[in-house]
């Protein structure tokens, strides 16, 4: 699995923002749609919830992919 780390410049960033800004999905249906597809974790549980508001701390698992929001 690849690790990445995404620093965060705002208090938080949208689920559905991140996987787009990181390239992992072609755009922002589609990121909806793998998100609501239960594809992605939050923190370790399967998250549906389109718009999460990831913070400084919080751990995301996609296609491979860990991503550490600091």
């Amino acid at each position: 699995m690849q690790e990445l780390e995404f620093k965060l410049d705002t208090e938080y960033i949208e689920l559905n923002k991140l996987l787009k800004i990181l390239s992992l999905v072609e755009s922002g249906g589609q990121a909806n749609n793998v998100i609501t597809e239960g594809f992605v974790r939050y923190n370790g549980e399967v998250d549906t919830r389109k718009r999460l508001k990831l913070r400084k701390g919080d751990k995301i698992e996609f296609s491979e992919m860990f991503i550490r929001i600091c």
